[in-house]
């Protein structure tokens, strides 16, 4: 994503030096590059009158520090110009819950795409519905048909492009204009693309969340999450955290600051990997079809090449059938592809799923069993001679 035009009389940077300089000042902290990681609580305030008056940049370890500070203000850089604010909670997870309640009340109701995370399906079935507010699921490939399914009181609608774990691009344009137009406001998890290679608020977004566990991170060492934004839901968003006490630890704010550093570096290896990986598996006579935005043969590549400028090392294939013991046995042979839940480390990993028990507005029936990859920054050539290892385990299982 190149950025163009002037601020300040000066060229505007483009993403990749925006990762590098964005919230970092070496003149306030002695020279040195990084910020500090403050471990604090307590703020002393100069004097009497200054507490009274509650007159200190910083007031409370919760409220924030000069090293959440330098992380807000570098991923709020990235956003774009529409974004008013950043901020950062303990989790990716924690990020979706917060943005969900700063701007939802009881008696609203949400429209929420069927193919999100399944933990942001528990909140809504599990608080969300004790707070009595009530979900409805929609087709993620709806278009601007979601108008059909707005009530008196819909209050929101939630968008995650790539869908989790199947990969259906959303028109985000689309839904967030018939959703202004409706007087209700757009959340999307922005976690697989980054604002590195999509910026939800520049099409309509109120509030953009991702999962910094992971590409932010990028190491699978982390906890963190971030919401950003626009000027319309920042005051909400803020008041929320503050109200509820919501912290980031300061170690993992500078863990994420450290992975911020090399996102871009980091991304294009992924995304270059995640893409030649994905066509030999096209050709692997035991793949069904691969579920890739990327790939010309994905159902929506022509919106992924519209509005976004890359993609992750995140992907998903279907296997031509086979019993579930051979899938067992091709993941357990893999040694570059760790079976784990996260993603968006260094790391490859791959793990089997099923959505259709979750699904309730669409049908999921992909014709074999489904395997989610995600390709870290080893050698293509070794990761594809690992798979390859991985099929003839899965032959041999038959």
């Amino acid at each position: 994503m190149n950025d163009k035009g002037n601020k300040g009389g000066q060229r505007a940077r483009r993403a990749a030096t925006k990762v590098v300089t964005a919230g970092r000042d070496p003149k306030s902290h002695h020279g040195f590059v990084n910020p500090p990681v403050y471990h604090a609580s307590t703020v002393l305030y100069p004097s009497a009158e200054d507490f009274a008056a509650h007159r200190a940049r910083y007031q409370y370890g919760r409220r924030g520090t000069p090293t959440t500070e330098a992380l807000e203000l570098a991923v709020q850089e990235l956003e774009g110009p529409q974004c008013a604010g950043v901020s950062l909670l303990p989790s990716g997870l924690a990020a979706i819950s917060a943005a969900l309640l700063a701007v939802l009340r009881a008696g609203d109701h949400l429209l929420m795409t069927d193919s999100t995370y399944q933990p942001t399906r528990n909140f809504c079935e599990q608080v969300l519905k004790r707070l009595g507010i009530t979900t409805t699921y929609y087709d993620p490939l709806i278009g601007a048909d979601i108008a059909d399914l707005f009530q008196a009181n819909t209050r929101l609608v939630y968008l995650e492009s790539p869908g989790s774990l199947t990969f259906e691009i959303q028109d985000v344009s689309a839904i967030a204009k018939v959703t202004h137009d409706k007087g209700a406001l757009v959340l999307m998890d922005n976690t697989w693309a980054t604002p590195l290679y999509f910026r939800p608020l520049d099409h309509g977004v109120d509030l953009a969340i991702q999962a910094g566990t992971k590409y932010i991170g990028g190491h699978s060492d982390v906890m963190l999450g971030a919401v950003s934004a626009n000027a319309a839901t920042v005051a909400a968003l803020k008041n929320f955290v503050r109200l509820g006490g919501l912290c980031e630890g300061p170690d993992d704010v500078y863990l994420g600051l450290r992975g911020l550093r090399t996102l871009d570096v980091r991304l294009e290896r992924h995304y270059k990997s995640g893409v030649a990986v994905a066509r030999w598996l096209e050709t692997r006579p035991e793949v069904l079809r691969l579920l890739h935005p990327a790939l010309p043969s994905h159902p929506q590549h022509a919106i992924w090449k519209r509005d976004f400028s890359g993609a992750c090392g995140l992907f998903s294939m279907v296997l031509k059938p086979v019993p579930q013991r051979a899938v067992y046995a091709f993941l357990d042979t893999l040694e570059l592809f760790g079976i784990g839940a996260s993603w968006g480390g260094y790391e490859s990993l791959a793990i089997p799923f099923d959505c259709a028990p979750i699904r309730t507005a669409t049908t999921w029936a992909p014709g074999g069993p489904t395997v989610r990859l995600h390709i870290g920054l080893e050698a293509v050539e070794d990761l594809c001679a690992d798979l390859e290892r991985g099929f003839a385990a899965m032959a041999a299982a038959q």
